[in-house]
């Protein structure tokens, strides 16, 4: 089983699974078409749930399993998870594949079950192979919901017990200093302020528009009620395939963020081929001009800026959404204001950045104070 790219449009496609003689997996493309067009998820999205299925349908065609029998025997398919070592290419090949990422695979399997069912093509019973049914019977009275009887979850089966998440990487005001200084265009600059005092996604980044900025002190004549410079994030289906993932937000811009896009835009000015492209980021060195900058070129230009600035490793994008996110929460800013400002839906997602760093951590242990350990003498 591979994976294959649908294009619908100019700007909307969605990835599905197809096999060995490039026909798209019924099941497979009929959930993954759901995730793209009914659901909004964007075309990543379906990338990373079409390479997890590809696995597991291949896994079932291999053992000449049909969908219901792999929901019955899928404990045979998570020890080839578990002991089989990762293929496809990437700093991952060669190695067993971690609990989460287990747990990633089976959970984009669930999904395909759910929607099979939803649409009538399996019968509600293959369920009880991924899902045991508990109860909230032994929660203490005070945790349940008042005049109700017992309260039924459905829990996934098959879950991997993993190690403690590790923290997440996050750049340093200092290496983001280097970076700024080894930069050799202010639109570069731009986009590292973006990503530092913003704390956008790169997708995000990249899909800015022109009318997307309301950098003056108020932006009433726009139709804009939003007092003071921001910036909104709107979801779209753009041809370099940034995209939004979480629905439409403003977000406030700094003094910095205003200043490199005024020098920006000298520079963008010499750029004719740039002039008809609504995009703010826009190829300036390099072909084709004056069209959106892609993910790829920024990862890669991000990458040698590292080794100009003299950084011991390389960052990337995420990382300086990692940072804002650690910064705000550590200087006391609520989860609910960090949770918006990131575009997360459930401030969940946002606690994964409360996390003390080792600063703190060393600074805890030496509150603890000294022990008076009396008069001793030295072994000898």
């Amino acid at each position: 089983m591979k994976t294959l790219r649908v294009e619908l449009t100019a700007t909307l496609a969605y990835w599905t699974v197809v096999d060995d003689e490039w026909q798209p997996v019924p099941s497979a493309d009929a959930y993954l078409r759901h995730l793209r067009l009914g659901a909004d998820r964007a075309e990543g999205t379906t990338r990373v749930y079409a390479g997890d299925l590809a696995l597991f349908l291949g896994w079932c065609h291999s053992g000449g399993r049909g969908l219901d029998e792999a929901a019955r025997s899928l404990s045979a398919f998570v020890a080839m998870l578990r002991t089989t070592p990762v293929e496809r290419a990437g700093a991952g090949r060669g190695q067993a594949r971690s609990p989460g990422r287990i747990n990633h695979v089976l959970a984009a399997v669930r999904e395909l079950y759910k929607h099979a069912v939803a649409n009538g093509e399996l019968d509600a019973s293959v369920l009880a192979f991924l899902y045991e049914v508990g109860d909230d019977r032994f929660l203490p009275a005070d945790l349940r919901p008042e005049g109700r009887g017992l309260r039924y979850v459905a829990k996934p089966r098959h879950v991997q017990r993993g190690r403690r998440r590790a923290m997440p990487e996050s750049a340093r005001a200092a290496e983001v200093e280097a970076l700024l200084r080894a930069a050799s265009s202010w639109r570069d600059r731009l986009v590292l302020v973006l990503l530092w005092f913003c704390g956008l996604r790169i997708g995000e980044v990249l899909g800015l528009r022109r009318c997307d900025l309301h950098f003056a002190s108020g932006s009433a004549a726009l139709g804009c009620s939003i007092p003071g410079p921001h910036l909104h994030v709107v979801g779209r289906d753009n041809p370099n395939r940034a995209r939004a993932k979480s629905g439409d937000r403003h977000v406030p811009v700094r003094a910095e963020v205003l200043s490199c896009y005024d020098r920006y835009l000298g520079e963008r000015a010499a750029c004719s081929p740039a002039a008809g492209c609504d995009f703010v980021l826009v190829n300036l060195f390099h072909e084709p001009l004056g069209q959106p900058m892609l993910d790829h070129t920024v990862r890669q230009w991000l990458a040698a800026l590292s080794g100009r600035a003299g950084l011991d490793r390389v960052l990337r994008p995420h990382m300086f959404r990692h940072a804002a996110a650690s910064e705000l929460l550590a200087r006391g800013v609520g989860l609910d204001v960090v949770a918006e400002l990131l575009g997360h839906s459930s401030v969940r997602s946002t606690e994964a950045y409360l996390h003390p760093n080792t600063d703190a951590l060393r600074s805890a242990v030496d509150r603890l104070g000294p022990l008076d350990f009396g008069q001793h003498r030295r072994a000898t």
